[in-house]
C-alpha cells in the first residue's frame, strides 16, 4: 500500500521546487547584469581617459575570472618609482632561488651597512641611518623603499639584485616594455633619455601574475603581497576608497608623470589595476583623477563581491 503524502508537506515541497528554479533565474539575471555593469564600468573608465588633462592609460584585470578593462594599454608610460614593484620581485625571485640551493644570489636577510655615498634626493630614511654604525637586512630596504619610496634603499638594492636580472625576469615573465633602465635619480641617465618605462597593462599583468602564484611559490608570494600592503603617504589609488579597504600598490611621481599600480582587495573580488599619467598640466588634478578610477573600478568590484556572496548562498544555502 504507498503511503499518501501529507498536503503540508507536498506544499513545502513545491515551494522548496520554486525556490530552487527562482534561484536558478536569479543567478542568470544577475549574470545578465553584472556584464551590463562592466560594461557601463568600461564606458565610464573611458570618459575619464578622455577628459583628462593630458594623456591615461588604464588596466584594470578581475583576478577572479580574468576579464579585463583597457585603455591606452599599450602606451608606454615613464613608470616613475612604480618599478620598484619590479625591484621588489626579483629580491623575492633571488631568495626563493637561495632557498632552493643556488649560489650567489640576494637573500631578504643578507646585511647592508650604511654609507652615506649612497645618498641621494629622496632618501629620508636612510639619510637617518648612523654612518659605519648601522646595518639592515636587504628585506629593511625593501620596507624603506616600499613605505615611503626611499630612493637610496632602492639604488642599493638594484646593486645587490642587479639591474639586467631585474629586467631578464620581466622577459622571463613575458612583460616586453616593462624596463629598468637606470638607478633612481640618475639625472644624467635621464637626460640620456634612460627613463624606466612601462605600460598600464604590463604592469597590471605583473601584478596579476604575482597574485595567481606564478612568479614566486605560495610563503614567498604572500609575504611580498604583505610588504606592498604597507601604508604609504601618497598611494593614488587609495585617495577616495572607504576607510580599511586593503590595498597593495606602489605609486609614482615625476614632474608631469603621476602612476600608480596595485592590488585593490575588494571583498570576495580583488583586482589588478594600474593608472599611468604623462604631460599632467595639473600634477594634482591627475593624482585625483586616477582616484576616481580606482574608486570607479571598487564600486563595480565591490557590488560584485556581495552578488558572489548572494549566488553561493543561493546554490549553496546558507552556513
Amino acid at each position: 500500500m504507498k503511503s499518501i503524502k501529507p498536503a503540508s508537506l507536498i506544499v513545502a515541497l513545491a515551494l522548496v521546487g520554486s525556490a530552487f528554479g527562482q534561484s536558478k533565474r536569479e543567478i542568470a539575471s544577475g549574470a545578465e547584469h553584472n556584464d551590463l555593469l562592466w560594461k557601463k564600468l568600461d564606458a565610464r573608465v573611458g570618459e575619464m581617459v578622455e577628459r583628462f588633462d593630458g594623456v591615461m592609460g588604464v588596466a584594470i584585470v578581475d583576478l577572479s575570472d580574468g576579464r579585463t578593462i583597457f585603455k591606452n594599454e599599450d602606451r608606454v608610460f615613464p613608470t616613475a618609482s612604480s618599478i620598484k614593484i619590479a625591484i621588489l620581485l626579483e629580491l623575492y625571485r633571488q631568495e626563493q632561488e637561495a632557498r632552493g640551493g643556488a649560489q650567489g644570489k640576494a637573500k631578504l636577510d643578507d646585511v647592508y651597512s650604511f654609507d652615506p655615498k649612497d645618498l641621494v634626493e629622496d632618501s629620508q630614511i636612510m639619510a637617518g641611518l648612523t654612518a659605519g654604525v648601522t646595518r639592515v637586512t636587504n628585506r629593511d630596504l625593501a620596507q624603506f623603499m616600499i613605505a615611503v619610496s626611499d630612493n637610496a634603499a632602492t639604488n642599493a638594492l638594484i646593486d645587490r639584485v642587479g639591474k639586467d636580472n631585474v629586467n631578464a625576469t620581466l622577459r622571463g615573465l613575458g612583460l616586453t616594455k616593462t624596463m629598468l633602465h637606470r638607478k633612481m635619480m640618475d639625472i644624467a641617465a635621464a637626460k640620456r633619455g634612460d627613463e624606466n618605462v612601462s605600460t598600464p597593462q604590463e604592469m597590471a599583468r605583473l601584478l596579476e601574475t604575482i597574485y595567481k602564484g606564478k612568479a614566486l611559490n605560495k610563503e614567498l608570494t604572500a609575504a611580498f603581497i604583505k610588504q606592498l600592503k604597507t601604508l604609504k603617504k601618497d598611494s593614488y589609488l587609495s585617495y577616495e576608497l572607504p576607510p580599511g579597504v586593503e590595498i597593495a600598490d606602489k605609486p609614482g611621481s615625476l614632474d608631469g608623470v603621476r602612476t600608480d599600480s596595485g592590488i585593490i582587495f575588494a571583498k570576495n573580488r580583488p583586482f589588478a589595476i594600474s593608472v599611468m599619467t604623462a604631460y599632467d598640466r595639473d600634477e594634482r588634478a591627475a593624482e585625483h583623477a586616477i582616484s576616481e578610477v580606482a574608486l570607479e573600478a571598487f564600486r563595480y568590484f565591490q557590488m560584485r563581491g556581495k552578488a558572489t556572496e548572494y549566488g553561493r548562498i543561493l546554490e549553496e544555502g546558507p552556513k
